[in-house]
Formats: structure tokens, C-alpha cells, sequence
């Protein structure tokens, strides 16, 4: 999300944004540590953004183009924290996976992680 990004936005698919994409194509992504921090560090940037989208928004509701960077964020955050859940497991009990996935690995004190 660079800052070009947020003045350019011109609210239909920006498909240059293939950063996400590429990381949450990547077939070998599932073990990848460095995949799967990049990946938290994007969902950290939209939500960080996002937030502060809404509280501009709060004091400039007629700003257009605010409105659509807010939605097409959502939209992009949405789908990354999908990708995301799919391979490493839910993100919080809001997000509930058909099992408890952070059960069947080490815990961080067993694998040195700490």
C-alpha cells in the first residue's frame, strides 16, 4: 500500500496490486515462516489503514474517493486474511476453521520461537 496508491485510487480493481496475489499463490507457502509474516504484516497494514480510513470518513462522509479506498481495502483485507486462514489456520476465534488448527503444532516454546 504505497502512498501513490492512495492518491491514485480510482475505485475499480487496481490490479496492480499483485503483491497479494503472489504471495497467496505461492503453492509452497504452507511451513514458509517469512511467507506467513509478510502476509500478517499486509493484514496489520489494510486493518491499521482501514481504521484510520473510518475515522476520516467519520469528519469527511462525502469524500468519494475516501468512501472507495475504504471499501476496496476491506475488500482486499477480506481476501488476504481467507488466503491466509486456508493455509496457517484462523487469525482469532472470530474467524473459526472447521478444527482448531493451532492445536496440532509445536507451541512457540517447543520449537525455540519464542
Amino acid at each position: 500500500m504505497a502512498i501513490e496508491e492512495n492518491r491514485n485510487c480510482g475505485c475499480g480493481n487496481n490490479d496492480d496490486d499483485n503483491y497479494m496475489q503472489t504471495m497467496t499463490n505461492n503453492n509452497n507457502c504452507e511451513g514458509n515462516d517469512e511467507v506467513r509474516r509478510e502476509m500478517i504484516n499486509q493484514i496489520k497494514s489494510y486493518d491499521f489503514a482501514i481504521n484510520e480510513l473510518a475515522l476520516y470518513l467519520d469528519t469527511h462522509p462525502e469524500d468519494e474517493k475516501a468512501l472507495c479506498l475504504h471499501r476496496r481495502y476491506c475488500k482486499e483485507v477480506k481476501e488476504l486474511k481467507d488466503k491466509y486462514q486456508k493455509v496457517y489456520g484462523p487469525l482469532t476465534i472470530n474467524y473459526p476453521c472447521n478444527k482448531w488448527r493451532w492445536l496440532e503444532e509445536p507451541w512457540p516454546w517447543e520449537r525455540g520461537n519464542y
